[in-house]
């Protein structure tokens, strides 16, 4: 199946996965991802770095430690991305990242196993000490981690606790958060590069033009010209450094 929401590319040496779905054994929607669907997918890719962009509610607990486990596996550097939410299962995936980001518009949100149950008393109480022994497999996996003791993660997971950046960073969920300032340094960054390129390029025409009027000054109609080289330059000089960029 096509999927929209689940992709893999591949450029050069970096591969980008995007999961952005439910994370489920069966691909029933285009947004499901499986562990089978992502083991096919990045079965021997030889790179450097692996990008892995989330956003998704979670979904079964095995998918989820099945996909952080062959992250964990690859050989590549892993970079682990929350584009929005990475919720339960989802969160278990995001700590395969080596580095692990969290924008200042995004949560992770953490808690105990749980799922449906039916039957007599002591089949209940069977089914509640396995939940606890699953819910210890995504302990284990945020403890790689985190800075907090086991006893206060595992209350954060009993009051099903959403994890602002802030937050995340502190305790060692993530390790780095980005933010608009990040990002309007990036651009104001470009646009000096830009004007620079613009400004050096104007000036050169302008200390060429000055050379042409010097050895023109009796010829009116070149004068007059000249005068609007350094307009149609600057203009050719502008669009030129956004090529360029």
């Amino acid at each position: 199946m096509s999927k929209k929401y689940f992709q893999l590319t591949q450029n050069n040496n970096e591969v980008d996965i995007q999961i952005y779905g439910d994370i489920t054994s069966w691909d029933w929607y285009e947004s499901d991802v499986s562990s089978y669907t992502l083991s096919k997918q990045i079965e021997g890719l030889e790179c450097d770095v692996i990008n892995v962009y989330i956003n998704s509610y979670g979904g079964e607990v095995a998918e989820g430690l099945s996909i952080y486990n062959q992250l964990k596996r690859h050989k590549a550097k892993v970079k682990t991305v929350c584009d929005g939410f990475a919720c339960s299962a989802a969160s278990v995936i995001f700590m395969a990242g080596d580095e692990r980001v969290m924008s200042t518009a995004s949560l992770l949100m953490i808690h105990n196993a749980w799922t449906y149950a039916s039957g007599n008393a002591k089949e209940l109480r069977k089914q509640a000490d396995d939940l606890d022994v699953i819910t210890q497999a995504s302990i284990n996996a945020y403890m790689q981690e985190v800075n907090i003791t086991e006893e206060e993660l595992k209350q954060m997971l009993d009051n099903e606790t959403w994890i602002a950046p802030q937050e995340a960073l502190e305790k060692g969920f993530i390790t780095t958060i980005v933010n608009e300032k990040d990002a309007e340094e990036v651009s104001q960054s470009v646009k000096k590069s830009l004007m620079k390129i613009i400004l050096n390029s104007t000036n050169d025409d302008e200390d060429d033009n000055d050379d042409e009027n010097k050895n023109n000054d009796d010829d009116t109609t070149e004068d007059n010209e000249e005068d609007e080289e350094p307009k149609n330059n600057y203009i050719g000089s502008f669009f030129n450094a956004i090529k360029n960029l």
